[in-house]
């Protein structure tokens, strides 16, 4: 059995690499520059309220999605499209195919949640529990991500050649520490890399509390969003504006985001060798040894263990209008937070316990998602790792189909693979948690593929 390096709290924790915007000491006098709206960086303002958006209606948006930290982002992002005279569609510049190198300070945006006195925003964002959605937030951090691009992408006097931008992939998704419900919350970020068409925005949810004698003490989640742009009419890859970083810790960021792109295709290009092969299939009947009893000779099956179907849920729901973007597509946040919130409810349901969260695997985006599709997601527990009795990992694989019943065709458009463990109370009581097996070879290449992608990263 693989073990893994994954802890949810006092141990080691994944992407230590990454340097946090708020990594110095002097950040804490020095917070980092605010540019709530597209117009021209010099024109500094305040924090973006999220709970001041709540009183705040666009009609400029008749399919805004109702989460008031994506009103408050539309807010910030309707100065470009409302002029005097204007439509709301994205006027065009004249002189709009020029591109030009664009610094971090340029996108650079937060968004500020009162907790601790706006009552209305607190109760948006309660569980059951008492504790934050991370659903929700993880929807947020897609719908930050989003203003970010279109701020590195815009022209200074307003106006911006017509793009399509849209999230192509998350790199892994960690939460370093629980966050509080009724403490004030942060979330910002800014592009960090720049290709050809596509970018990368690095995002930090920082929480600061009167014990935290640091900016480090105060993060409490990280996150990397990969966008691209498409030309609207030929949905091609368009070119967009390059990144100038302007000092060393920018500098840095950059190499690391380079080093993570370069990553990704070196994992898409890779191929097994016949050695990996002979490997991969003793690992299989492994794997396949114990399910082979449930299913040929149930009565003497491990009652500490179950079969990956058993612990399968399904929902699905059409794609209505308020739940799409500007350009007219299901928000990539939405379809974030419907998967972890089914991928929530398998684990509970399995577990018997609540689940605490600890981390959101890479996510690709294969399919656009729009309006009016018929969309099914498909969850189930994937593996379990019961090395520390104490700390069980739990992995939910979700799988979302885009069904079109009119074309007779449904195909894969995300697949999302969630890490959840317990609460250690929920131990006190004699709570146990179960090995999942698979019971085909196909679950079986399955479990050994997300194995084998937990432990290359």
């Amino acid at each position: 059995m693989i073990r893994f390096r994954r802890v949810f709290s006092g141990g080691l924790l994944r992407f230590n690499r990454i340097r946090p915007f708020s990594a110095s000491k002097n950040d804490l006098t020095d917070p980092i520059p605010v540019v709530s709206s597209v117009a021209s960086p010099k024109e500094s303002s305040q924090h973006i309220d999220a709970g001041s958006s709540i009183r705040k209606p666009i009609s400029l948006w008749p399919g805004m999605y109702h989460s008031p930290v994506t009103n408050a982002l539309w807010e910030a992002r309707s100065r470009i499209f409302e002029k005097p005279g204007d439509s709301a569609a994205p006027p065009q510049s004249s002189g709009g195919d020029e591109l030009v190198a664009r610094p971090p300070s340029r996108s650079r945006t937060s968004i500020q949640y009162k907790f601790s006195e706006d009552y209305i925003l607190r109760e948006q964002y309660r569980n059951p529990w008492n504790e934050i959605r991370m659903g929700k937030l993880v929807e947020d951090l897609d719908a930050l991500a989003g203003t970010i691009s279109f701020k590195h992408c815009c022209n200074d006097d307003g106006t911006t050649r017509p793009l399509l931008l849209v999230t192509a992939s998350v790199d892994r998704l960690v939460l370093k520490k629980p966050i509080l419900l009724d403490t004030d919350l942060k979330i910002m970020g800014a592009v960090t890399w720049v290709g050809r068409s596509s970018m990368e925005i690095q995002l930090e949810v920082v929480q600061s509390i009167e014990e935290a004698h640091n900016c480090s003490d105060s993060l409490a989640l990280t996150a990397n969003f990969t966008f691209v742009a498409r030309d609207p009419k030929t949905e091609k890859s368009a070119p967009i504006n390059q990144i100038s970083v302007e000092t060393a810790r920018e500098k840095h960021l950059q190499e690391e985001a380079e080093e993570r792109n370069k990553l990704r295709k070196r994992m898409k290009s890779l191929k097994r060798g016949s050695d990996d092969c002979e490997k991969d299939l003793t690992r299989l009947q492994m794997l396949l040894a114990e399910g082979r009893v449930f299913c040929d000779m149930p009565a003497l099956a491990d009652r500490n263990s179950i079969l990956i179907r058993d612990t399968c849920f399904e929902n699905s729901f059409i794609c209505q209008p308020q739940q799409r973007n500007t350009y007219g597509r299901i928000f990539g946040g939405f379809l974030m937070r419907k998967a972890f919130e089914l991928a929530f409810s398998t684990t509970y349901a399995f577990a018997g316990a609540a689940p605490q969260f600890v981390e959101v695997d890479h996510v690709d985006f294969l399919k656009p998602v729009d309006v009016g599709n018929f969309l099914r997601l498909k969850s189930c527990i994937l593996y379990t790792e019961l090395d520390n009795p104490d700390e069980p990992l739990i992995n939910v694989e979700v799988v979302a189909h885009v069904t079109r019943p009119e074309q007779r065709s449904s195909e894969v458009s995300n697949r999302f693979y969630f890490t959840f463990t317990i609460r250690p109370e929920a131990f006190n009581n004699g709570l146990k948690v179960r090995k999942v097996v698979p019971a085909t070879e196909e679950e079986a290449r399955r479990v050994l593929e997300r194995m084998d992608a937990e432990s290359s990263q």
